[in-house]
């Protein structure tokens, strides 16, 4: 009995994550994101990004080409490990970047964006290092109960 409950608890962890299948789910995450303060996830437009990267490095208390260099690409919690380009829905590249994942605020996000709460460390490229991100992600929720 008790090893159907650790394989269960397993499987959960190793399934896809719902925002990553879930457009409706995915879509809430990123427009709170967005709408967060302490997130502020964006550009929205990369290509037209306004004053978001001089407001986010006056957040950051650096310099635009600093903050600039700071994006969702080299996030420590951006996922583009090869389970996670397996769960995200068709291409995952265009000429400004990738598709990911943000296990931080669990949703879909692309590299060339960034957001306040951006880590030093990324991205995740492998397996193993997804695998732990989505055990801690289940045990939080666990936790929250």
């Amino acid at each position: 009995m008790k090893l159907k409950v650790i394989l269960e608890q397993v499987l959960t962890y190793m399934k896809c994550p719902p925002p990553a299948k879930d457009l409706k789910l995915n879509t809430k995450n990123r427009n709170k994101a967005i709408k967060a303060d302490h997130i502020q996830y964006g550009p929205l437009n990369v290509d037209k990004p306004g004053n978001f990267w001089k407001q986010i490095a006056k957040f950051w208390n650096t310099e635009e080409e600093g903050a600039k260099a700071s994006l969702c690409a080299n996030c420590g919690a951006f996922d583009v490990s090869p389970r996670m380009k397996e769960c995200m829905p068709g291409e995952l590249q265009d000429e400004d970047g990738e598709l990911g994942y943000c296990w931080m605020h669990e949703f879909k996000c692309h590299s060339a964006r960034t957001c306040r709460t951006w880590v030093k460390g990324g991205p995740i490229k492998t397996d193993d290092v997804s695998y732990t991100w989505a055990k801690q992600q289940e045990d939080k929720k666990k936790e929250d109960k």
